[in-house]
This record gives C-alpha cells, structure tokens and sequence, in this order.
C-alpha cells in the first residue's frame, strides 16, 4: 500500500475559496468557533484525565455536528476501507482531528464535504458529536478538483475512481487532459494512462476496485488486441497470479500469435479513421469502434451500465 502524503501547503493555498473574505464571519446552525478539543467538546472520554487535545484557533473554523455533514454525490472516492476508518478513529480518540474538514453549507440545516469525508466517518465512528469544519463555497468545477487534490494526495483512490473523477472534471468543466493535469498537479501522460482503464470491461475495472488488478496490470492488458485477447491475459492473471512483468511478457506473446494469426488485410486502415477513433475514445471515455471506410460504416460504443448510458446520454447533449 502507497504511503499516505501531506497536503504540503493545503487545499485552502492550492485553491483559495470564491468567498474567503466572507467565511471569518460565517457561521451555520449548530457551528460554533473551534478553539480546543476536549473529551467534553468532543463527547469523548479522554484517553488521558484532564488533558484536552489542542487545535490552533484560525478564522472560519468552526465546530459542526457529526450528523449535519453530509458527503457530496459527487466525491471521486466511492469506497471507504472499514479497517482502515477503524485505525483513523482510533487515532482522532488519541489525537483528535487535525485537518479541519472543508464542507458548504447545503442551506437545510446539513453540510455538504468537500473535503475530508474520511475524517468525517472516523470521526463518526469515534463516538465524536461534532468536528472541527471550514466553511467554503466552491463552483462546482473547484469543488471536484478540490477532492481530487486531497483524495489523490493522500492515495486515497482507486484506479478506476481515479480515472473515473478526471473524466468527470473532463465533462464538468469542459477541460482537456492537459488542463486537468494542469489542476490536479499531474503531468498529461498520467492522466492520459489513468483514463485508458475506462476502457476496459465493466468486469476488469470491477477487479481494480477490488484490488484483484492493478493499474500495471490493467495496462498490460490494454495492451492487446482485439477483446477476446484480453480477456485471455485478464484471466490468465486472476489464475495464476502474473505479476506486472509476467503480464506484460504475456501480453506481448499474445500481440505476437495475434499478428501471425491475422490475415493479411486487402488495404490498411484510413489514418484518419484511427485518428477519429482515438478522439471518439478520449471525448467518450470508454470503448469506440469505428467500422467502414472514409465514405461510409458505423460507430460502436461501449457502455457498461446504467450509470454510464446516462453519462453518454449526456454527453450527445440528452
């Protein structure tokens, strides 16, 4: 498992608010301003009698109910380990929270997170009836790029949820890969890489969500052609557990039985078809085939569930 990283300067240095000046004097029900916290503060029993755990006063922090926040649909991380909530509860029991979690107010009493939401269910777990929040308003292109600061920081993604949140900050905001490497500190080639796992199966992204795959794996298989290849090194993996090497080693015997098995094709392909399906593959962020010629044929798009119909839906300007 990658090392959890700092925030370095924070997410509030990375990404000023759109109203930081209003926020020193903000406030929401049940927020009151953050001074120390202490097992009467907290509705914790102090680990240690007498002793409170401090937390430096700064503006606009405030201390919120547990029960108000709320976690933003939209957050990239979609799965949250229980072992690993369970070992961040023990530790805000001991130390408190440090990093106050960033969240909007939703206007009905609630909090949405914009940033923190880990820290908000371990501080939940922890028995905690309030934790320390900041009050910010974001659009909605900063409020993804700010989780996606923290979430991909602290290596707190998957892959595919990964891949999955910059082709959402993609659609949000209209941005190209360059632009959102640009935003979440990545070089392009990264994010480039990152969304090709969107083109596989519903099933292999599904096994690096679980952990059964991973990223080098995942690409490996990528590597190959045409699906029903693919298939046989994904399986192949899963089986005989390849690591990254062996997979690639795989995964170039499979390109080379696959050329020897082809036929010999009559003309190559257009360019300017290959290139069209390339901008096809990047715009949609899953799998397009282009079948036919320069003067006719038809486009095969891959979709692999509910969710992501609607997504294309959306996209074709539904």
């Amino acid at each position: 498992m990658a090392p959890k990283r700092g925030l370095g300067k924070g997410l509030s240095a990375l990404l000023p608010s759109e109203n930081d000046n209003d926020n020193a004097g903000a406030s929401g029900k049940g927020a009151k301003p953050v001074s120390t916290i202490s097992a009467g503060d907290t509705g914790v029993r102090d680990p240690v009698p007498g002793n409170s755990v401090p937390m430096e006063k700064k503006p606009g922090e405030f201390f919120i109910p547990v029960d108000k926040l709320k976690g933003d649909p939209n957050q990239p991380r979609k799965n949250f380990d229980e072992g690993e909530l369970a070992e961040l509860a023990d530790s805000i029991r001991q130390k408190g929270i440090i990093l106050p979690i960033i969240a909007e107010d939703a206007g009905d009493g609630t909090y949405t997170i914009i940033a923190g939401e880990r820290r908000a269910r371990a501080a939940q777990l922890a028995g905690l009836s309030k934790a320390p929040a900041v009050l910010r308003k974001y659009s909605d292109e900063k409020r993804m790029v700010v989780s996606l600061i923290e979430n991909i920081q602290r290596a707190d993604l998957n892959p595919i949820e990964e891949a999955s949140a910059y082709r959402k900050l993609m659609e949000l905001a209209g941005l190209s890969q360059e632009e959102v490497a640009a935003r979440v500190g990545k070089n392009r080639a990264t994010v480039a890489n990152s969304l090709r796992l969107l083109k596989l199966p519903g099933e292999m992204q599904d096994s690096i969500r679980k952990n059964e795959l991973s990223a080098g794996h995942a690409r490996a298989v990528l590597s190959v052609s045409p699906a029903k290849a693919q298939e046989t090194l994904f399986r192949e993996i899963l089986k005989k557990g390849l690591s990254v090497r062996e997979a690639e080693k795989r995964a170039s015997a499979l390109g080379k039985e696959n050329k020897k098995s082809k036929k010999t094709s009559p003309r190559r392909r257009e360019a300017e078809l290959a290139a069209m399906e390339e901008k096809f593959i990047t715009r949609l962020g899953t799998k397009v085939v282009i079948n036919g010629d320069l003067k006719k044929g038809n486009i095969v798009i891959d979709y692999y569930s509910m969710e992501d119909l609607d997504r294309l839906y959306e996209i074709f300007g539904g």
